[in-house]
């Protein structure tokens, strides 16, 4: 997703002196939502492997020529030939008031060992996955929208995404447009797909909160479906430390376990959180 406050890493070698040619990667494209959200894509690494929902260390280097990195979840999906990430606009962030800048042809730091909790495999089987973020959040769900896998282990999936204007669910949205013209996909999500997008601050068509619409059972009637159903209904988590905090509780209020690679169950939480300071 973006700048997910992981731990802040700063590793101690000098940039140039001892970093693997491998941990450099090029930026191919870049795309401005608004002033405080963009995109970009960069080379992928050939020896990369991940899955859909993970995230890795990007970075550039900072004053002292050390590399400064956070914790970035990876946009693309995993066959994608080139690694998509999204991110948000820090004036003052130690990283994204540099990566802001970027542009085709720069060279970013990309530390390729990919980890996340947000997978597949830390879910039991079931019917409908609901995928919930705010902010910045949406970027793991990008990689799982462009998923075969997704499709094959649910019949129905609904995304759920909040943010404080309309302008900054723009990148979310043509994910979500371009998904009957997305490789692989394109037949699978057809009519399978639910998005239910919301904004905070804003006035629009729809406005609330997730947990709120949740709880009121406002999203079920807009969308005209059923309830949360533990045996059938499965959920991913991924926004600022707020919003996972009260999403879990609301979840096991429901009758939903959280999960864990070791330890599959209903609904997983991002244990990295969008925030302010980048």
């Amino acid at each position: 997703m973006v700048a997910r406050l992981w731990p802040r890493i700063n590793p101690p070698l000098q940039f140039g002196e001892t970093m693997p040619a491998s941990d450099l990667q090029t930026v191919t494209d870049v795309t401005h939502w608004d002033d405080n959200l963009f995109s970009f894509h960069v080379t992928r690494p050939e020896s990369l492997r991940f899955r859909s929902g993970e995230f890795v260390m990007i970075g550039l280097p900072d004053d002292n020529g050390k590399p400064l990195l956070r914790a970035y979840s990876i946009a693309a999906p995993f066959w994608a030939d080139e690694l998509e990430f999204y991110s948000i606009k820090v004036e003052n962030g130690p990283l994204t008031s540099r990566l802001r800048h970027i542009k085709p042809g720069d060279e970013i730091i990309l530390r390729p060992k990919p980890v996340g909790t947000l997978v597949h495999d830390a879910l039991l089987p079931g019917k409908r996955l609901w995928l919930l973020a705010t902010g910045t959040g949406f970027a793991p769900f990008a990689s799982i929208l462009r998923d075969v896998e997704t499709y094959e282990r649910f019949e129905q999936v609904i995304v759920m995404h909040a943010c404080r204007t309309a302008s900054e669910l723009a990148y979310g949205a043509s994910v979500i447009a371009a998904l009957p013209e997305t490789p692989l996909v394109d037949e699978l999500c057809n009519g399978r797909v639910l998005y239910y997008p919301t904004t905070t601050r804003e006035p629009s068509a729809q406005m609330g909160r997730i947990t709120d619409t949740i709880a009121s059972g406002q999203v079920f009637r807009d969308l005209g479906v059923d309830a949360f159903d533990p045996a059938r209904d499965r959920a991913m988590v991924c926004g600022s430390y707020a919003f996972n905090v009260d999403a879990k509780a609301l979840l096991e209020r429901l009758g939903l376990r959280e999960g864990a690679n070791s330890e599959p169950r209903e609904f997983v939480v991002e244990k990295a959180f969008v925030g302010d300071g980048v």
